[in-house]
């Protein structure tokens, strides 16, 4: 294997910001800042999400944001900071590399849904679709 996950990590770790759930958490009311759930939707219906959280599959982020795509999403074309998250921080700091990489203002949440659940902080339900 060329490069594992640890280096991809390492190296995205080493080009994006990345929020604590504290920091997070006092920047929920921030207009400036998008929090998007980039987990799986059973993830989602299961656990919980952060409120007003936006959802981009992981699978689909890239063609979400390019705006010459036919998946184009039009909140994704904001002069906002998108703070990317999933339950551990892992998916989401690769995934905020690459919306970095391919424009946009971003960071990345430290520890992921996890640790906020943990910490207790805000929590909102998504129903089944």
């Amino acid at each position: 294997m060329a490069i594992g996950y640890k280096q991809l990590l390492a190296e995205a770790d080493a080009e994006v910001s990345s929020l604590t759930i504290e920091e997070a958490a006092a920047r929920l009311e921030d207009t400036g800042l998008v929090f998007v759930d980039i987990r799986d939707p059973r993830e989602l219906e299961r656990d919980g999400l952060i409120p007003g959280a936006k959802h981009a599959p992981r699978g689909m982020l890239e063609f979400w944001i390019d705006p010459e795509s036919p998946y184009h999403k039009d909140w994704f074309a904001s002069d906002q900071t998108f703070l990317f998250y999933c339950a551990s921080g892992w998916r989401s700091l690769l995934a905020a590399q690459i919306a970095q990489r391919m424009g946009l203002k971003v960071a990345s949440l430290r520890g992921g849904f996890g640790d906020w659940r943990r910490a207790d902080l805000p929590q909102a339900q998504r129903e089944p679709r």
